[in-house]
């Protein structure tokens, strides 16, 4: 049986005509470029993310079913009508393009999984999550060394590029913070040689 990400996304898919290619991407600037590495800057966006304990795998799995949830309109967003006699306040849900990347990164607690809601919302107009593990954050501008590979999204596979991209950052004399955050761009049913993935690690100013 396929599992569970797999099957939300191949939903997904089918009900909407789309292919996961075709959505909103973060927008970035780069800024140096040497073989698979790059220096971007990133401007402000908002995720909307879940915090959840598991391996590395399956902290992805039990994310994902929550954050689709979400765009797909488990979300409340409260609507003033203009006023009449009576004033009235309602509340209706709302269904969010989906984004890319998805995003992973550990914490302290487990792991950080999230998507990017579309640049048109701001903190003041995105409609609230019912579901009270769901987590709007506002994020701003920043800038962050990346690493872009395709193949499989196994740890081994994660693992072996983010080595890579840190000794890059430490060649480069380059000041990491916070953890790592892996990108994913593709359906699960993409082939594995034809996958967009991508490790990004913020950096200080230089």
């Amino acid at each position: 049986m396929k599992n569970l990400l797999m099957g939300v996304i191949a939903s997904f898919m089918i009900l909407t005509g789309q292919n996961l290619m075709a959505v909103e991407e973060a927008e970035y600037t780069v800024l140096t470029q040497q073989d698979d590495f790059e220096i971007r800057e990133y401007g402000p966006s908002i995720v909307a993310e879940v915090l959840v304990k598991g391996d590395f795998k399956a902290a992805s799995n039990k994310a994902f079913r929550k954050l689709f949830k979400f765009i797909s309109g488990d979300n409340t967003r409260q609507s003033k009508i203009a006023m009449t006699a009576p004033v009235s306040q309602t509340a209706e849900s709302e269904k969010i393009a989906m984004t890319a990347p998805v995003g992973q990164q550990a914490s302290a607690d487990g792991w950080l999984v999230s998507f990017m809601m579309p640049a048109s919302y701001t903190m003041e107009t995105i409609p609230v999550p019912t579901d009270p593990e769901v987590n709007l954050r506002a994020i701003p501008a920043y800038r962050a060394v990346a690493i872009e590979y395709s193949g499989t999204w196994s740890e081994k596979n994660y693992q072996k590029h983010l080595e890579r991209l840190r000794q890059w950052a430490e060649e480069e004399k380059l000041i990491t913070r916070g953890e790592p955050v892996w990108a994913r761009y593709n359906s699960p049913f993409t082939p594995w040689f034809m996958r967009r993935n991508e490790i990004l690690i913020r950096i200080e100013d230089f």
